[in-house]
């Protein structure tokens, strides 16, 4: 009798195909070796490392510090060098100036304006005018005035800043013989200031003075005092001056007291 295994004798074992319906990766494996694995890896780790450099080193760049520094000029050595002589020329000028000389012309007879004129031509500009009859006027438009009389004699040489002083009346009066010079409070006595007029009788009192003035024709306001002259006054002159008020009665000059 022969013995026979029980699936002897029947189909060989076919294995089942895979069924189509599931999804693609159960119907395709790919096997990838453990070396290059790590190598894919590697290279995917880099990448990432790199591009997180980048983005970090871009995100926040490095501070940037200016510092602006103004450079000063330097005055070269020769420059300096040059400004000392100026100084000498300039001190040498000024000596030239004052060492400088010429000769008065004659001013009499001039318009006064016409004579100041000609003494600057000549190099003098200090100049002065005053009121030749002694009313003490004040010259506010020099072509309305003339020239009588000069201080310094004229052809004589002087340095050109010495100063000239005119003594002058208006066009259409006469020049007195000489300058009449302004009274003046002597000693603490009241000067003699009758027929002076009352500008000038002011100026010989002390500026602190208590002055009254009043019109001895009528009862007219004394504005213009260089055009009033005094007719009586007190204190009397001689009469001592100790800080007391002084009265004046006045009249205009082309009047009699």
């Amino acid at each position: 009798m022969t013995y026979q295994h029980p699936g002897w004798g029947q189909q060989p074992f076919t294995p089942e195909p895979p069924k189509t319906g599931g999804p693609g990766w159960a119907k395709k494996r790919v096997v990838i070796p453990a070396g290059a694995g790590l190598f894919v890896v590697g290279i995917m780790l880099g990448a990432a490392g790199s591009g997180g450099t980048e983005t970090a080193a871009s995100s926040k760049p490095a501070p940037t510090v200016t510092k602006t520094v103004t450079a000063q000029p330097v005055e070269p050595a020769e420059d300096k060098a040059d400004a000392k002589p100026a100084k000498i020329e300039k001190a040498e000028e000024s000596t030239e100036a004052a060492d400088e000389k010429a000769k008065v012309p004659d001013f009499v007879g001039m318009g006064l304006q016409f004579a100041q004129d000609a003494a600057q031509e000549k190099g003098f500009y200090s100049l002065k005018s005053h009121d030749s009859t002694g009313r003490d006027r004040f010259q506010a438009f020099d072509r309305n005035w003339k020239v009588c009389s000069q201080n310094i004699q004229a052809g004589k040489t002087v340095g050109t800043d010495t100063t000239l002083d005119f003594g002058a009346v208006k066009l259409e009066e006469t020049c007195p013989a000489s300058d009449k010079q302004a009274p003046e409070a002597s000693g603490g006595k009241m000067p003699n200031l009758v027929g002076e007029s009352v500008n000038a009788a002011r100026g010989a009192l002390a500026s602190g003075t208590s002055i009254t003035v009043t019109d001895a024709a009528e009862d007219r306001m004394v504005l213009l005092e260089s055009n009033w002259k005094v007719c009586t006054q007190k204190p009397s002159a001689g009469a001592a001056l100790s800080g007391q008020p002084v009265e004046f009665t006045a009249v205009k000059f082309e009047e009699s007291c």
